[in-house]
């Protein structure tokens, strides 16, 4: 079988096709069905949580607008694994919205009031109060709410302030509601019991506001695009290079876990392609970390690396390339260590290229 570069960027393409949102083709209405189909993998199936923070809680949906939840599905939180569901439609959305609501049975009462205190006080009251669990610069907390990829002592993971899809979404109203009301079930206080004056919250409500000129300042340059895959032509016949591959995983202190041929399972046993080998590698301090940052990442791991020879003799190396991962689940916290890893796979690759 003779594969090209477009034919395996091709098959990536497809793939995270089946583990990118739903397109929702048959234009679902029902809000229920709707949370089910888009929602609850992340949030639960009665928004208790889990990946995601959980929505039923009274505190979270008595402090919290139908227009705050519409704009969050609408815009999610760009790096903080939830994505925009912008494929739904407006009654889509509502119809979510209105699903959202009939868990809780109290009025949404919101404290009135406008961004009048000052950012540079509110800057020193945040980090005195805020910061251990938002995150110093208010990006949140790491992990998810997934209990082995968090820290033990939070019952869940804090939002991320400091983020274009949150401001977007929460009024100055919301943000200091929840900061004079606190949240029941969470780590979160009332402003009251923290020793906070009403000033002092005007003051964090002002500082959280002025994140806001970051995005407004930021580069609008299109992103380079990233290619799904490493993909390289090894300069040695297939064996050596299946050799030569496994010594560099070897160098940099790598187990070799398994290693199988691309149609196991496909075909009767014995009949497999030998010069189609899947090669899977790693340790586990290396996995315990991709995935308690992200527990998706189990889809990439252990490290896999594929060789491929070709009808016509020519050996192709290919692995998926890790510089997609933060982009493909919206997790900006797998930025440093999927460096790392597309530091390793191209290291690899580059002692079989010609």
């Amino acid at each position: 079988m003779q594969i090209n570069r477009n034919q395996l960027h091709l098959f990536i393409a497809i793939f995270l096709l089946f583990i990118a949102p739903g397109n929702n083709a048959n234009a679902e209405t029902d809000g229920s069905k709707l949370f089910a189909i888009n929602c609850a993998a992340c949030h639960g199936d009665k928004g208790d949580g889990g990946i995601g923070i959980p929505l039923a809680l009274p505190d979270f949906l008595t402090s919290v607008t139908d227009d705050y939840l519409f704009q969050t599905i609408r815009h999610g939180r760009p790096g903080r694994i939830m994505p925009a569901f912008q494929h739904l439609s407006d009654e889509q959305t509502h119809a979510i919205v209105k699903h959202i609501r009939s868990w809780g049975r109290k009025e949404v009462k919101l404290v009135p009031g406008g961004a009048t205190g000052n950012p540079e006080k509110g800057r020193d009251i945040f980090a005195r109060n805020c910061a251990r669990c938002h995150g110093p610069l208010g990006k949140g907390g790491t992990g998810t709410g997934v209990n082995f990829t968090r820290l033990h002592h939070i019952p869940i993971v804090a939002p991320g302030l400091n983020n274009p899809g949150y401001l977007a979404a929460a009024s100055d109203e919301i943000i200091r509601t929840t900061l004079l009301k606190g949240r029941r079930g969470t780590p979160m206080l009332p402003a009251a019991k923290m020793g906070l004056s009403s000033q002092d919250v005007d003051d964090v409500v002002s500082f959280i506001r002025s994140f806001e000129t970051q995005f407004q300042k930021a580069d609008k340059k299109a992103a380079t695009p990233v290619e799904p895959a490493l993909i390289t032509v090894s300069a040695k016949p297939f064996a050596e290079t299946v050799d030569i591959i496994k010594q560099a995983i070897s160098a940099r202190r790598l187990r070799i876990i398994r290693q199988h041929h691309l149609d196991d399972g496909l075909v009767a046993q014995g009949e497999e392609n030998k010069k189609q080998l899947i090669i899977h590698f790693g340790n586990i301090q290396q996995i315990n970390t991709l995935l308690a940052i992200d527990p998706r990442m189990g889809l990439f791991l252990p490290n896999r690396i594929t060789v491929l020879e070709q009808e016509d003799g020519k050996v192709i190396v290919t692995s998926v390339n890790p510089l997609r991962f933060g982009n493909l689940f919206n997790n900006a916290n797998l930025e440093h260590t999927s460096k790392e890893l597309h530091q390793i796979y191209s290291a690899i690759l580059e002692e079989v290229s010609e």
